[in-house]
């Protein structure tokens, strides 16, 4: 089932989420959800904050974006209660885009190398270290279940650039080639 997303402005997306136990309710439905709503969205990762949900997962596909004959270097997983050991590299810029924050792009700044710790949609343990493309879903996946949104990484002048979008998007004028659920709405 394709879920709303949740549009800026919303408090669940600024809220630090929650670990979740593997009794959460309708947990399996709510993943197969979230993979419905991200793909409807084209979106290459989606996290729980997203859908109105303060807890701590995500769910990504790097695969769709890799370049003809590297799909093998993407990644399709599920990320549950996740938390960073760390991260290294000169952070790198590049253009990021948002599903709750539809018609606002920029560069953002992060580190090359991501190394993880996870649960995945079994419970089971996982840890790795990820690089590039893939470390950069993560990031920006994890910054939503940390309360953070990516324009909060923006440079001085492209928030000021940025602020009116974002107060429409807020009042809720903005649109999307998917349902976004907006504040008081």
């Amino acid at each position: 089932m394709i879920l709303p997303i949740y549009a800026y402005g919303q408090p669940v997306l600024k809220q630090v989420a929650k670990d979740i136990a593997p009794d959460y309710p309708g947990l399996s439905e709510l993943i197969a959800n979230m993979w419905d709503t991200m793909y409807n969205a084209s979106g290459v990762g989606l996290a729980a904050p997203q859908v109105g949900l303060s807890v701590r997962l995500f769910v990504i596909d790097t695969i769709q974006i890799m370049d003809e004959g590297k799909e093998a270097e993407g990644l399709k997983r599920v990320f549950i209660n996740a938390q960073k050991v760390s991260e290294s590299g000169n952070p790198w810029a590049y253009e990021e885009g948002c599903l709750s924050i539809p018609e606002v792009r920029g560069d953002v700044d992060r580190p090359p190398t991501l190394h993880l710790r996870w649960l995945d949609e079994h419970f089971q343990p996982q840890e790795a270290v990820f690089t590039g493309i893939n470390a950069r879903v993560i990031q920006h996946e994890y910054d939503h279940i940390d309360g953070v949104l990516f324009v909060e990484h923006f440079k001085p002048v492209k928030k000021r650039l940025v602020r009116r979008k974002l107060e429409d998007v807020r009042k809720g004028k903005a649109k999307a080639d998917y349902k976004l659920k907006f504040i008081g709405k």
